[in-house]
């Protein structure tokens, strides 16, 4: 029955994501746009890459990874926050766990359409596909674990509109510094400092490496777990099922 019941909700929750045109436009069009755009211009090329593709194909799946587990996750789970909806489904057979399970279902189902999208398109653009995509899905299935719990801290903490404006705000922020479409190494030093600490910068760089087969950055991926550890247990800690 609660199995049932997550199926159902899951197959919901996928629907309605696909239903939100301005859902699509943050987790679909921006992070294609992007590969797209920035593949035919020169200026992103980094040092140490023959093709500015070998460079953009894994930030632009960092940047969905990103834009579907904390910016569209976030977002509709603080409105359904404000709307009471949380309080109701917590109240029915399906759980406030099994309600989880459901949106972590539907992130990492919603990714894998991203993931293919993206990897067709940089394949279209003349990306050879590499032997370490493995890696580099277990590497944004731990940044999901990571955008998610800042996603939910976000929406279970801040009202409704404070939460859309700073996912929206922080989205960004971490597009900026989280080198998926401009080498971290070309910006200020004291910035790039800051931006190799931050979540966005960990998934590109461990990713990229995966994909690239150059050395794997070990300190990057302490990053990322490190976030992937932390921000769940913050958002279980401080998330308050009513506004």
């Amino acid at each position: 029955m609660r199995r049932r019941a997550v199926l159902a909700q899951s197959r919901i929750e996928l629907l309605m994501q696909l239903r939100r045109g301005e859902n699509l436009v943050v987790t679909l069009a921006i992070p294609l746009g992007v590969l797209i755009f920035f593949a035919k211009v020169d200026t992103v090329a980094a040092d140490g890459y023959d093709r500015p593709l070998d460079f953009l194909v894994p930030g632009v799946l960092a940047l969905a990874v990103m834009a579907a587990a904390m910016v569209s996750l976030g977002i509709a789970t603080g409105f359904e926050r404000r709307y009471g909806v949380l309080k109701r489904l917590g109240a029915t057979p399906l759980s406030r766990a099994g309600l989880l399970v459901a949106k972590t279902a539907t992130v990492v189902t919603f990714e894998a359409l991203q993931i293919g999208l993206i990897v067709t398109v940089g394949a279209l653009l003349g990306w050879s596909v590499p032997s370490g995509l493995p890696l580099a899905i277990a590497c944004l299935l731990l940044g999901t674990v990571a955008f998610a719990g800042i996603g939910l801290l976000l929406a279970g903490t801040l009202r409704a509109e404070a939460n859309l404006a700073a996912a929206n705000g922080l989205f960004l922020v971490l597009l900026f510094l989280g080198g998926m479409a401009y080498p971290l190494d070309r910006l200020p030093d004291g910035v790039a400092a800051v931006a190799r600490l931050l979540p966005a910068a960990a998934l590109s760089e461990t990713v990229r490496a995966a994909l690239t087969g150059t050395a794997f950055p070990g300190g990057e991926f302490v990053v990322l777990l490190a976030w992937a550890v932390g921000a769940p247990l913050a958002a279980s800690r401080w998330f308050s099922w009513e506004e």
